[in-house]
């Protein structure tokens, strides 16, 4: 037997030490989540991602009764961008949570299935997304999804 190792790099910043406009971006994650339609979990969470061409979308968690219907701002943000833009890689993605309190504390991570979608757009157009995850103590800045889903399932898994 043999241990493996696996091991993840995570930035912690304070909002003042991110760029201008990593700091727009996040903002604009934060104000996504006025966009939620959350009625059931009452958790409101929000995506702003940034195109190579310079275009942010936004995205916002939409619930359902029927829960398996339901999609995260992540997926809402990466799906309409691909609609709208299919030719443009996307370069960073952030992300804000609040609950009934205000913004959480500490910063939310992406659903295994957003970070699935992250992955093939990564996949997709051959280049890292750098993820912003907003929360109260700071925002945690990862240079890659495979940061957060470090055994990665990809097209090349089944060859």
């Amino acid at each position: 037997m043999k241990d493996i190792k696996i091991e993840s790099n995570v930035k912690l910043y304070r909002m003042d030490e991110l760029e201008d406009s990593e700091q727009r971006l996040v903002k604009k994650a934060m104000e996504a989540t006025n966009n939620s339609y959350s009625p059931y979990s009452r958790f409101r969470v929000g995506a702003a991602l940034r195109l190579e061409n310079g275009t942010e979308v936004i995205g916002a968690n939409q619930e359902n009764a029927a829960f398996p219907v339901t999609l995260c701002a992540e997926r809402t943000a990466v799906f309409a961008a691909q609609a709208q833009y299919p030719d443009q890689p996307v370069l960073a993605l952030a992300i804000a949570a609040q609950n009934e309190s205000g913004f959480v504390n500490d910063p939310v991570s992406p659903c295994g299935s957003c970070r699935q979608v992250v992955l093939e757009i990564e996949q997709r157009y051959g280049r890292s997304v750098k993820i912003y995850l907003h929360g109260k103590r700071g925002v945690y800045v990862i240079d890659g999804i495979r940061n957060l889903l470090p055994l990665s399932f990809i097209d090349s898994s089944m060859r």
